[in-house]
């Protein structure tokens, strides 16, 4: 197959491009909006791009930061963390805690957002939220380049051990209504956002032999 319309860079050597165009590529991610206490109990709320769920049994979700910022410290503290569904009606909220405020200021009350307990962990959830998952803290990895140099970026992995979801996104068998919770989605460059919607909907079984 020809290369010539192949745009080919190594990302070692930079890409040369106007933007980075990797969180473009993987994307659009849910968002890890993650919120977290410290030992001394002072709340943290912050918002992570790469974001996943890797494990079905028990349930497992994970996000990066680059850095050793405050969710980090506090989830290793105290060993608990909840993630917090963004959508749509949340997504300027959502921006305003990713503001760069001093260490120990409550993003909670930064961006009117109600704090309220979680039932297993003693980190808050925004109220506000439709979704939120409680997470006990399992793994956090620093992770290393491809000679095993260490990299200043961490790893967070958690169980998911309490899950609270409101009402009105299941229908009335039970099955959650992704779309109806209007998600929001981080996509590439400095600004971009998705949303989605039952239109864009389509179903694959998979295969069997």
């Amino acid at each position: 197959m020809s290369t010539e319309n192949r745009f080919f860079y190594e990302p070692s050597q930079g890409h040369g491009l106007p933007h980075n165009p990797l969180n473009a590529i993987i994307g659009p991610r849910p968002i890890g909006w993650i919120s977290s206490r410290n030992a001394q109990g002072q709340r943290n709320l912050a918002p992570y791009s790469f974001f996943n769920c890797f494990n079905y049994d028990p349930p497992i979700i994970g996000f990066a930061s680059t850095a050793w910022k405050d969710s980090v410290a506090n989830i290793v503290e105290t060993g608990e963390f909840v993630w917090n569904l963004t959508t749509r009606t949340l997504a300027e909220q959502m921006n305003l805690t990713s503001a760069p405020l001093p260490r120990g200021t409550d993003e909670f009350e930064f961006a009117g957002l109600t704090a309220i307990a979680g039932n297993i962990v003693a980190a808050d959830r925004v109220a506000e939220s439709p979704v939120n998952f409680e997470c006990k803290l399992t793994q956090c990895i620093q992770l290393t380049d491809a000679s095993g140099n260490k990299i200043d970026t961490w790893l967070v992995l958690g169980e998911v051990v309490a899950v609270h979801i409101e009402k009105h996104l299941l229908s009335a068998e039970g099955i959650y209504q992704t779309a109806l919770a209007e998600p929001v989605l981080r996509a590439g460059g400095p600004s971009a956002y998705y949303g989605i919607s039952d239109e864009q909907r389509f179903d694959l079984h998979r295969p069997t032999l």
